[in-house]
């Protein structure tokens, strides 16, 4: 599963389409009439029909979410969306419309929403056992421990289970400190990692940050191409790091965190040659390096099964989560055996991590990946979405920057490209009119103004050619 496509692939592009659409509600006339701008059709065609929903209204849920749930908790969308069915790339709302899903909660979905057979292994482990505990056996935790680790390189195959990727992140630098020693930690300006103590010192955004006492973490400056100082000279920003070592701690660090592409952060790539010189300074200081593949791991990014390997880097740990449960909540640790002795000087234990439900569902996704060769399709369909999206970047000033690879893809909107002013009220705007017209995607960054696109790996060009023609006719409408 390791390994570059883009060595072993020859990607047969076709022409952009340039189809004139009709919606499932008509549009009217001399909107259609609009020259040079695809206007949005019917879905492509998909042989499932949704279950009657008879369930609470939409109304009566929002008063309960109101009422009984977190305040915290809020919704994409003026009217928001009432999701009761998916089925592979589509999601389905109360009155049985159907949606494109280019978001997949969050770049979780990976082999497609209620994927039969990873429904299946759910399932029956469910009928066998639901739940013991890692103080017996299972085959469920073996099996899928070994297949994970089998898609990893070098010595990393050592697995903790988790149930999320903030948990994933809070043990991996928990493993760090002991290992090492030490207690400094530095991540990146922009990142993501969790929100839980130790993770929200290391998230790097005031946005995702409360007011605690968060110490311990260094935030390096972000080797952004579009946004840094230094465009895409890797080299410039990694300078940082080592200042960073030699006069912000004792030139000791615990470890280095950092995502391979980051995804709240909004989509952003990190700049060439930029991990691999941070790695080696970080291990010269006694750290180790984390990679977060929460979001950029499990066959996402297309070209690579794991998001660090487009760096030619190998970390001492990996964090994985998300995808790898195509919605089970199911999150890893993998590290050498070395280092996962750090964990045995004292106990450590959680009550969930590596339920056999979860463990068995996390073997199915990896077994469909292969069989369904995703990784591939994440490869040949994102290369394609993205030049597709490319093009509107030369047909509309509104879109600043279209980056990322496979099937976690990011269109930056501003209002001045000289000044990169961000659109966040056009993000919105044109969120709410993609929804209208049957697209779901996702938003992110600092600024809130980069669609995060990140569909089930099972994307088909059809559907690409859906969300760049509704992308397209929203705004030229604008």
């Amino acid at each position: 599963m390791t390994g570059s496509l883009a060595a072993r692939l020859v990607l047969r592009r076709s022409p952009p389409s340039r189809l004139h659409f009709r919606r499932e509600v008509s549009l009217p006339a001399a909107e259609r009439r609009r020259e040079g701008v695809a206007l949005v059709k019917e879905l492509p065609a998909f042989g499932h029909t949704p279950t009657k929903y008879s369930g609470i209204s939409r109304d009566e849920i929002l008063a309960k979410r109101r009422e009984y749930l977190s305040p915290s908790i809020y919704h994409f969308y003026k009217n928001p969306l009432q999701v009761v069915e998916g089925k592979i790339q589509y999601l389905y709302d109360e009155k049985g419309r159907r949606y494109l899903d280019a978001f997949g909660g969050i770049a979780t979905v990976c082999c497609g929403h209620c994927h039969p057979e990873v429904v299946a292994a759910i399932v029956e482990q469910t009928k066998r056992l639901q739940h013991s505990t890692v103080l017996y056996l299972n085959p469920a935790i073996a099996e899928f421990a070994q297949a994970l680790a089998s898609t990893l390189p070098a010595n990393l195959k050592v697995a903790f289970f988790t149930n999320s990727g903030t948990e994933a992140n809070e043990l991996a630098l928990l493993i760090a400190k002991l290992y090492t020693g030490n207690q400094d930690i530095i991540s990146l300006r922009n990142s993501y990692h969790g929100n839980a103590g130790g993770t929200m010192g290391t998230t790097a955004q005031s946005i995702w940050k409360f007011n605690v006492v968060q110490s311990g973490v260094h935030h390096a400056v972000n080797p952004d191409p579009y946004r840094g100082l230094f465009g895409s000279d890797g080299e410039k920003y990694v300078r940082d790091v080592e200042e960073i070592i030699n006069f912000g701690t004792s030139g000791n660090v615990a470890a280095f965190i950092s995502e391979s592409i980051q995804g709240i952060g909004g989509i952003v790539e990190l700049a060439p040659g930029y991990l691999s010189a941070a790695y080696s300074i970080v291990r010269k200081a006694g750290g180790l390096c984390i990679a977060d593949e929460i979001q950029a791991g499990v066959a996402r990014t297309g070209s690579h099964f794991w998001g660090f390997e487009a760096h030619g880097v190998v970390p001492d740990i990996v964090t994985i989560a998300k995808g790898i449960g195509n919605g089970i909540p199911l999150g890893a640790v993998v590290t050498t055996p070395e280092i996962a002795r750090a964990l045995t000087r004292r106990n450590y234990f959680n009550t969930f991590a590596g339920n056999p439900v979860c463990t068995a569902a996390g073997l199915a996704v990896l077994r469909v990946i292969e069989k369904e060769k995703l990784q591939e399709n994440a490869f040949v369909v994102g290369s394609y979405l993205k030049e597709r999206l490319s093009a509107l970047k030369d047909k509309y000033e509104l879109v600043g920057d279209v980056r990322g690879r496979g099937m976690m893809l990011g269109v930056e909107l501003v209002t001045d490209r000289q000044l990169k002013t961000p659109a966040k009220d056009e993000t919105l705007h044109v969120m709410d009119r993609m929804r209208e017209l049957g697209v779901l995607i996702g938003k992110g960054g600092y600024y809130g103004n980069v669609f995060r696109i990140t569909p089930p790996l099972c994307f088909t060009k059809e559907d690409a050619d859906f969300l760049v023609d509704a992308m397209d006719y929203t705004f030229s409408r604008m």
